[in-house]
């Protein structure tokens, strides 16, 4: 399957790679993101008796999940990708021992059942081509190999995205996408079948981080690399008085009676397996031992579908 990259999509795939790009000299000072989902990846792992050898991991980031993954496994090949330069340039500098490469996530450079671990975190939520995405990294996994991507979905910054929008038509007249639609976690679960995924399984971890300065959210989001990378954004600097006017309904509207302003980034987590003939497979119709009756202890009352006249 091939992906032109200069097709039509929400998202401004050159825009994302500037701000990563930009991102990378700052992202420590917020990659609490990043720390979640490290640490809820490890524990993910933690209930897989298995050991990875052959790891690749799209979204390079800081390069901390592939230290801790060499800590972890000690495995024969690990492959860290990202599609920004100065963040795979980072996570390089961080991991040592992985082959860091820059190519983009709609794109990706991995043959066919080379891995039997794939990571992708917090990258797919900007991807024009979801489903092409996780068919490419399904196809890339070896039978029974296992994928586990972390992206951000649900109600991530919906009081930014209200604020932005009653501030717009307050202040110009007009509307402007300025943050990010977010998949819903039903239509993700989808998604994974849809790539061909085994045992798919969809859930959220919600983290919620109360602000006591809007600007601190604004703050947050360039230096993690965040901010606005839709294609109809306005292309013309934010309006003082817009931006003003956001900020204040912020804090009229969305903080809590201390004054702080709770946002929730909702992480979808996605778990799929490469099909395997050793997997658990449904049975047949028809093919149980045991009546449903007999396993609920009652009685069974046969379904009368004769035409009544």
């Amino acid at each position: 399957m091939t992906t032109d990259l200069n097709s039509p999509g929400p998202f401004d795939r050159s825009a994302l790679r500037q701000r990563r790009n930009r991102a990378a000299a700052s992202l420590a000072d917020a990659d609490f993101l990043l720390t979640r989902v490290q640490d809820d990846i490890a524990e993910r792992l933690d209930d897989v008796n298995r050991r990875f050898t052959r790891i690749a991991i799209i979204g390079a980031g800081d390069g901390n999940i592939a230290r801790m993954l060499t800590a972890r496994y000690a495995p024969e090949i690990l492959v860290q990708i990202d599609a920004a330069p100065a963040m795979a340039r980072l996570a390089a500098r961080a991991c040592r021992k992985a082959y860091t490469l820059i190519a983009d996530e709609e794109l990706l450079p991995l043959a066919p059942e080379a891995f039997d671990l794939i990571i992708a975190p917090l990258t797919l939520h900007a991807v024009n081509d979801l489903p092409g995405a996780l068919i490419q990294m399904r196809r890339a996994l070896r039978p029974d190999g296992l994928l586990i991507a972390a992206m951000l979905a649900g109600e991530t910054l919906a009081p930014l995205r209200d604020a932005f929008a009653r501030a717009e038509i307050e202040t110009v007249d007009g509307l402007s996408p300025r943050v990010s639609p977010m998949a819903d976690l039903r239509d993700l679960g989808g998604l994974l079948q849809r790539a061909g995924l085994a045992l798919p399984v969809a859930d959220r971890d919600r983290l919620t981080v109360r602000y006591a300065s809007p600007l601190r959210l604004l703050h947050d989001l360039r230096a993690m690399g965040e901010t606005n990378v839709l294609a109809e954004r306005r292309r013309i600097f934010l309006r003082r008085d817009t931006l003003m006017r956001a900020l204040a309904i912020l804090a009229e509207d969305h903080a809590d009676p201390d004054g702080k302003i709770p946002i929730h980034f909702d992480i979808a987590y996605l778990h799929g397996w490469a099909p395997a003939a050793s997997q658990p497979q449904p049975l047949r119709p028809g093919s149980a031992k045991m009546r449903l009756a007999d396993a609920l202890h009652t009685t069974e009352h046969p379904l009368d579908d004769k035409p009544s006249h």
